[in-house]
């Protein structure tokens, strides 16, 4: 027996895993099948138990060491057998008799081991569990144990208990594959190389939270091997799921495990990708900062790609995305100028940021990219003029009087910035015309308004008169804001009588209701003189006259929606699509029944097609039906649109066509109209009650199973962040869509639920 734990208690380096294996069962059949009862010696006197840590005492008996030690304790001084006086300071190990019922032990338990497994195939789930129980047990009790259930071939059974429905099963199952895992590479990939192992731990990240803890526990252990950790990454929603994890509230040390895993999967490139996708950023910021310039060019080409919300946008910018964007704009390489930039692009959308620009003082750079943009990619000047624009609008905002830095430092930049839209192409023209446009808009509009009106008038007078529609309606707009409160002489001395029939043409042939008001304004503020009499030649007063004619019937609401929808300010809009909301509500008690045939109808006249969500027959004038008028198509464009008022008015007006036994042939009516995308991304967007509508038009499409599978995947990540983020009601929405709005494998069911 002293060879058998000399043999089976260490490990040893010179044996194959063959030859070890060999001689484990050589060992162990010479044991036999039976457990061996213990010898009378090794009880304990005192507590009857088998003993761990035998002593012996100076009369000659022998005592567990905490048994004997108690007694003591308790002021005896008398042997507790043969009641002679002790010395409680004499107590001697009795190592012969410890050696004995340790090699004791270890061969009972070599038995029972060996003898479990067939037990862990029994129907019963009561047994199943106490066996696990007692194998997890002798598990933690010594290492030795660990190899022997390893060599008895334990890991494939245990893996394959991981689909139980038994929820214990399954728990006690991930506790001793976690144990396993730890004793060293070996059983690491031992666990790998068992069909679907990984990918059935990983679908326990979506359980609940005591199953996720322990896979997620068992995941960052087996992580540690490279290989296994570059497969783990590539399990499909995993990243995802780990991600979800580091917000958790329900246990700290998940949330602990979730974040090392994620660290140690971002040895990887692809997976800090999958990490960023999911709303993780600090790996990809740390490559975007001190990696490679390849890794940097992958990083860079990522955040540009990404579609993100104003949320995350903003908090990139706080975690430090600036400064390495600006860096790599300034970069000698075109290519990577140019993604920098196209990322810059994107964050720049957000108001915050534009002002965080500003405050940073990374103007000069995005100016210098503007003015000296590579004749060889006349497409990154293009994208400084639209970041720099982005800046601009931003300065509009309610925060940027906050902002004490201007957007432009001194007049030299701003009237080299002006001095481009001659030099520029229609592009570049129509982003330096909104630029200044905002700039007339911001905080310091009378000191900007004052210093480019005499030199901006001249050239705004000649682009009205540009063939680009963008180039001229945007002159035509900063044309306007200068000629407020400006001197009069100015615009005597450069609007002449060719300005005037130009921008009357304008009010008669321009679809863009901004540029036409724009342009009534200029004539204005015109002063009285030569100017009124050109006026008067040119027909003014009947083009005025039209334009403000009114008496509209409420019925033509609907045909005067499109000018407003598809080229009105934004407050057109808003009010616009207001009224169809309110129209379109009636339409299913105003739209008509179609007429009955009788039997043989199909020998008769051709049947009446009926609207294809009123079902009978709708009528534009009476009916007011969105379908019949076309009204969906603009609808949807103004969903797309930057006004957030617009965009909730537009979907109040939709959500019109999905209510009550609308649902199906509405939701189809939508689809056709690439409705559902954008309603999607209004989840991200900053307005709670326009994401409150969304979430209720999705929560009532995705009833619609064909739906539910077509756009499932596409707002499931949005969703998840609502549910972590949203208000409580959101978060309850959210969560209900989530549960029956999404049909991919399991591994991607998100919910903290029962299976």
């Amino acid at each position: 027996m002293d060879q058998i734990i000399a043999l089976l208690g260490r490990a040893d380096a010179a044996l194959s895993p063959e030859e070890k294996v060999s001689k484990y069962f050589n060992k162990r059949n010479s044991l036999g099948n039976q457990p061996l009862d213990p010898l009378d010696s090794f009880y304990c006197p005192i507590t009857g138990e088998v003993m761990f840590d035998p002593v012996e005492t100076s009369s000659g008996q022998t005592f567990e060491r905490s048994a004997i030690e108690k007694w003591f304790a308790e002021g005896n001084n008398l042997c507790p057998l043969t009641a002679t006086p002790l010395n409680s300071a004499t107590l001697q190990p009795n190592k012969a008799l410890r050696k004995s019922i340790a090699e004791w032990k270890d061969r009972n338990t070599m038995i029972t081991i060996a003898s479990m497994k067939a037990k862990l195939s029994s129907n019963e789930e009561k047994e199943v569990i106490d066996s696990l129980g007692q194998l997890q047990e002798l598990c933690e009790e010594r290492e030795m144990y660990r190899e022997w259930v390893v060599l008895e071939n334990y890991i494939p059974v245990l893996v394959q208990l991981l689909v139980s429905k038994n929820r214990e099963i399954r728990n006690r199952a991930l506790a001793l594959l976690y144990l396993l895992a730890k004793d060293g590479d070996d059983n690491k990939v031992k666990i790998m190389e068992v069909h679907d192992a990984i990918d059935s731990i990983a679908r326990f990240l979506a359980r609940r939270i005591g199953e996720s803890k322990l896979a997620v526990a068992l995941l960052l252990e087996l992580s540690k091997n490279e290989r296994i950790c570059n497969y783990i990454g590539k399990i499909q929603g995993c990243v995802f799921l780990l991600v979800t994890m580091l917000s958790s509230n329900n246990d700290s040390q998940a949330a602990s495990d979730a974040k090392d895993l994620l660290e140690n999967l971002a040895v990887h490139d692809e997976n800090v990708i999958l990490m960023a996708k999911a709303n993780y950023f600090k790996p990809l910021l740390q490559r975007l900062s001190s990696g490679s310039k390849d890794v940097q060019m992958i990083m860079t080409k990522t955040l540009a790609e990404m579609e993100l919300s104003d949320y995350y946008k903003l908090v990139l910018f706080e975690s430090g995305v600036l400064d390495p964007l600006i860096r790599l704009v300034s970069h000698v390489d075109i290519e990577m100028k140019l993604v920098a930039a196209r990322a810059l692009q994107s964050l720049s959308t957000v108001p915050q940021n534009g002002l965080w620009i500003i405050r940073e003082g990374a103007m000069g750079a995005l100016l210098d990219l503007l003015y000296h943009g590579s004749t060889s990619c006349p497409s990154l000047r293009e994208l400084a003029a639209v970041i720099i624009m982005n800046i601009a609008i931003s300065t509009t905002n309610d925060e940027a009087g906050q902002i004490e830095a201007p957007l432009l430092e001194n007049d030299d930049d701003i009237f080299k910035l002006f001095s481009l839209i001659n030099l520029t192409p229609p592009n570049v023209q129509k982003c330096i015309l909104q630029i200044f446009h905002a700039m007339c808009r911001g905080p310091s509009a009378a000191d900007i308004k004052s210093k480019i009106r005499q030199t901006a008038i001249p050239v705004l007078v000649l682009l009205c008169e540009q063939s680009d529609n963008a180039v001229r309606a945007n002159a035509v707009k900063l044309f306007y804001c200068l000629s407020e409160e400006g001197s009069d002489s100015i615009l005597s001395e450069h609007v002449g009588q060719t300005c005037i029939e130009t921008l009357l043409k304008i009010m008669t042939t321009s679809d863009d209701v901004e540029e036409i008001t724009a342009a009534m304004g200029i004539i204005s503020n015109l002063p009285e003189g030569q100017i009124t009499q050109w006026l008067f030649d040119g027909g003014v007063l009947p083009i005025i006259f039209k334009i403000l004619k009114d008496g509209m019937q409420p019925e033509l609401v609907l045909f005067q929606f499109y000018c407003n929808c598809y080229h009105g300010t934004a407050l057109t809009k808003q009010h616009a699509a207001i009224s169809l909301a309110q129209f379109s509500r009636s339409s299913t008690e105003l739209s008509r029944p179609i007429d009955g045939r009788g039997r043989f109808w199909c020998c008769s006249a051709s049947r009446e097609i009926g609207c294809p969500v009123h079902r009978g027959i709708c009528v534009v004038e009476s009916s007011y039906c969105l379908v019949e008028a076309n009204a969906v198509a603009p609808l949807v464009g103004v969903l797309k649109e930057p006004d957030l008022g617009a965009c909730e008015a537009s979907l109040l007006a939709l959500l019109t066509l999905i209510d009550g036994e609308k649902l199906q042939s509405g939701c189809k009516v939508l689809d056709d109209a690439n409705a559902i995308d954008a309603i999607i991304k209004l989840l991200g967007c900053s307005s709670i009650s326009l994401q409150e509508k969304a979430l209720e038009a999705l929560e009532r499409i995705f009833r619609i199973f064909e739906l539910k599978h077509k756009y499932g995947s596409v707002a499931q990540m949005r969703l998840v962040d609502i549910t972590q983020r949203g208000t409580s009601s959101m978060k309850s929405l959210a969560a209900r869509i989530l549960a029956h709005g999404y049909s991919p494998r399991p591994i991607f069911i998100f919910l903290k639920a029962a299976p």
